[in-house]
């Protein structure tokens, strides 16, 4: 069992940057693919950026591709979410999720089962 914690979140005019972190426990970080996922009210969870174990593939969606970096540091057990050119869009809650299998050469939205509390961000015009 993982335990994700979110942070980072908060309020930015368009245009403008914010870094999400995301602290894990409970399983080797070092061994499973990490992503982020947002959700807007009203809409369904959205998948937005993947990367592997080995952090050698990183996946976007196209919404975000340009403008979202997600990166992560074994070491620390960290996965960083940053954010550039935000949109009035982006704005959403933001959770750190992780794959519930191990050293996948594959990352995709599917794969992702183990969820953090969410942090949000709100992006005004």
């Amino acid at each position: 069992q993982v335990q994700l914690v979110e942070s980072g979140g908060g309020l930015v005019q368009a245009g403008g940057s914010l870094r999400l972190s995301c602290a894990a426990s409970g399983r080797t970080f070092s061994s499973y693919a990490m992503g982020w996922f947002r959700q807007a009210p009203g809409k369904e969870r959205e998948f937005v950026a993947g990367i592997s174990w080995s952090a050698l593939s990183k996946v976007y969606a196209d919404s975000v591709k340009g403008r979202f970096t997600i990166s992560r540091d074994n070491a620390k057990n960290m996965v960083y979410l940053q954010m550039n050119s935000l949109k009035p869009e982006d704005t959403a809650v933001y959770y750190c999720a992780a794959d519930m299998g191990s050293y996948r050469g594959y990352v995709g939205p599917e794969i992702f089962g183990s969820w953090g509390q969410g942090t949000q961000v709100t992006v005004s015009s």
